[in-house]
């Protein structure tokens, strides 16, 4: 049996006033996609359990196969374990962002998609500044950035991410519980040192957002998680830009496979994925093709650039997926957002996504094309939504 599985994040939405009442997936010309669900199974699936946050971390991990209230231990690590970058037992491991904040309103959660080059010189200087306060930064891609805390074991810290308040005030979003007054001092820091920093006087003089904050959220510690071969008796690739994927990916055990041009961003190289997707599925039994375009669109709140991202989405990735997949006797499919992103709200949602699967003695009930109301008029209802990797795999 060969298996794949196409992750487009944030693509589930509601219905929006500039697409005629539709929603993002309705609007969307995806004639792979909605074969898939015609001739197999739609449905919707939870992947935040009540009492998380609706994040990527805490779905992906479900749609992977496992229970975030067993194996979650927090964004940051998984990102760290996609870097290689170790932790101490009395550490902690915080995603650190760069963003602009304007008279305490989170106006830019991305500093503009600071440049690498820009990113990596911030990141240095922050080492050096910040070394006494027990802190190491470490550079990721753009904005989003990993920081390590020591002496952190009695930390106990509640923390909300910068894209879920944008262009709002950021006063009661600061980090808080206990060691929150050392976290808020680090930031406090940052904040002088990048007020003055060449890097952010140049991009004002350029008209661009700068750097004026860094935002730390997503803090964990390292865990331990059984491997997805052991759990599911699948050798299995992912195919991922950002860190977080990749590192759940690596964490879980799967290969991760590097592809040229992937930016986990709305002008990643759709195609080079799709090339890459199909080329693995000779070496294993199951690739897993992740695209965070869709989301980036929700957050942007541009409901036609989710719409395209969708469209690209089927078209160089779902598309030459399933017609390398229909060539084999035995063979599955599934397409699932891991959550919404809603454009008209900004932010994630944790309102089931839908997902639909097709291939190997997967029959059709619902013969619509995929959508989150047609998912919705299903009888297939995962909950919790960790069950969905065993119901695609064995059932």
């Amino acid at each position: 049996m060969k298996y794949a599985i196409v992750l487009p994040d944030g693509a589930a939405d509601e219905p929006v006033e500039e697409l005629a009442g539709r929603t993002p997936l309705q609007a969307a010309k995806k004639p792979n996609m909605d074969w898939i669900a015609a001739h197999g199974r739609q449905g919707c699936v939870v992947t935040v359990p009540r009492g998380f946050a609706p994040g990527s971390d805490v779905a992906t991990l479900s749609l992977l196969g496992y229970d975030p209230h067993v194996d979650y231990s927090g964004r940051a690590p998984l990102e760290a374990a996609a870097r290689g970058i170790a932790a101490q037992p009395d550490e902690l491991i915080f995603r650190c962002n760069f963003v602009t904040i304007v008279d305490e309103v989170m106006t830019d959660f991305t500093a503009g998609h600071i440049s690498q080059a820009e990113a990596d010189r911030l990141i240095t200087d922050l080492n050096r500044a910040l070394d006494s306060r027990g802190c190491r930064f470490y550079s990721g891609v753009s904005y989003r950035n990993l920081m390590v805390a020591a002496d952190a074991s009695e930390m106990d810290l509640q923390s909300t991410p910068p894209h879920d308040i944008p262009d709002r005030p950021v006063a009661e979003h600061w980090p808080r519980g206990t060691g929150s007054e050392h976290i808020q001092a680090v930031m406090d820091e940052a904040r002088r040192l990048l007020a003055e920093h060449e890097v952010n006087l140049v991009r004002r003089d350029l008209g661009e957002n700068p750097a004026t904050d860094i935002w730390l959220w997503g803090q964990g510690r390292a865990k331990t998680l059984e491997s997805f071969a052991s759990r599911f008796g699948v050798r299995a690739a992912a195919i991922a830009a950002v860190d977080l994927i990749r590192g759940i990916a690596r964490t879980v055990g799967m290969d991760v496979l590097e592809v040229a041009g992937a930016t986990g961003y709305l002008d990643t190289n759709y195609a080079a994925k799709g090339a890459a997707a199909t080329a693995a599925l000779t070496s294993y039994d199951l690739v897993v093709v992740h695209i965070e375009a869709p989301d980036e669109a929700g957050h942007l709140g541009d409901a036609n650039a989710k719409v395209e991202a969708i469209e690209r989405i089927d078209e160089c990735i779902v598309g030459p997926l399933l017609e390398t997949l229909r060539r084999s006797d035995e063979w599955r499919i599934l397409i699932s957002p891991d959550h919404p992103t809603p454009v008209a709200r900004r932010v994630h949602t944790a309102t089931p996504p839908p997902f639909c699967m097709a291939g190997h003695r997967v029959h059709g009930v619902v013969r619509e094309p995929f959508s989150e109301a047609a998912a919705a008029a299903s009888d297939l209802q995962i909950d919790p939504g960790h069950e969905l990797m065993e119901y695609f795999l064995r059932s």
